[in-house]
């Protein structure tokens, strides 16, 4: 299931992005300041090229680029986001 970032409280979404910016794996190498990679996954988010994907079962969430997400998950996103 699919959460549109805006819903989530700030320093929820902040925590969020913290963690998945700081992964093991995920700076390979990359000196970028941590404030700097978090506004590039918050203008990833807010272009829809990023979005928030949460597993009810293990009640995790994490972030995925928009063309890894099953097409279903983003029309059922569409259409919360319509009845805001």
């Amino acid at each position: 299931m699919l959460i549109p970032y805006h819903l989530l409280e700030a320093d929820t979404l902040q925590r969020l992005i913290e963690d998945f910016v700081t992964r093991d794996g995920t700076d390979n190498g990359d000196e970028t300041p941590l404030t700097t990679r978090v506004e590039r996954v918050r203008l990833a988010l807010s272009k829809g090229q990023a979005v928030i994907v949460f597993d009810p079962e293990s009640q995790q969430c994490q972030l995925a680029l928009k063309q890894e997400v099953p097409k279903e998950w983003l029309d059922a996103l569409q259409a919360l986001e319509a009845e805001d």
